[in-house]
Formats: structure tokens, C-alpha cells, sequence
């Protein structure tokens, strides 16, 4: 059974995580984002990307996607700021947009492996 002095401090740390929570607009920015993860294909691009800069006929012959599919997919990641582009000439390279994807995506196969 508790004591009145554990229920207090058990409220004085809910009342600090409160206070301490991310503003509500940023989370749902945040959830947002995530949603970006939740498609398969996305998931393979990102992927791919880990490895090295291609442009969309690389990735779609490479993952069996068609180019239509696979520069809708690109165009999300995109504007979710996930991936980047470069024009070479008459071809365009998409790559990773930073280091920050990459952990994402590893961290969430960590946890995956873990389970």
C-alpha cells in the first residue's frame, strides 16, 4: 500500500512530465512524420538509399517498382524532407537527406531485431 509521501511524489513527477512534454503542435508534426514510415515501398527506397546515391530507373528496375510508382513514392519522401536530389547532366540522383534518416531507419531495425 502507498504512503501518502510516495502518491505525493508519484504526482510531483507526473506534474514535471507534463510540463516537460513536447508542445502539442510539435508532436503532431512528429506523428506526421512517422506516417511517411509506414508504407512498404518508402521503406525500400529508404533502404536503398542507405546505400548510395540512384536515380528513379536504378531504383525502380532494382526493387521491381515501376518508375511512375517509385517517383510518387520519391516526391513524399521529398517533401517530408526525407531524401534529397541532384541533376547530373540529364539524370537526377536522390540520396538520403541526412545522417538523421539513416539512424531512423537503423534504430528501428534494432529494436525490431531485439524483439
Amino acid at each position: 500500500m502507498e504512503t501518502c509521501d510516495s502518491c505525493t511524489k508519484r504526482e510531483e513527477n507526473l506534474k514535471n512530465a507534463l510540463q516537460n512534454l513536447p508542445k502539442e503542435e510539435l508532436l503532431y508534426e512528429l506523428a506526421e512524420f512517422f506516417k511517411i514510415f509506414g508504407d512498404s515501398s518508402r521503406i525500400l527506397i529508404l533502404s536503398l538509399l542507405q546505400r548510395g546515391k540512384f536515380c528513379v530507373s536504378e531504383i525502380s528496375s532494382s526493387l521491381n517498382l515501376s518508375p511512375s510508382a517509385v517517383s510518387h513514392q520519391l516526391r513524399i519522401l521529398r517533401q517530408a524532407r526525407l531524401v534529397k536530389y541532384q541533376k547530373q547532366g540529364k539524370e537526377v540522383f536522390y540520396e538520403l537527406d541526412d545522417e538523421h534518416i539513416e539512424k531512423i531507419i537503423e534504430l528501428g531495425l534494432e529494436h525490431l531485431i531485439e524483439i
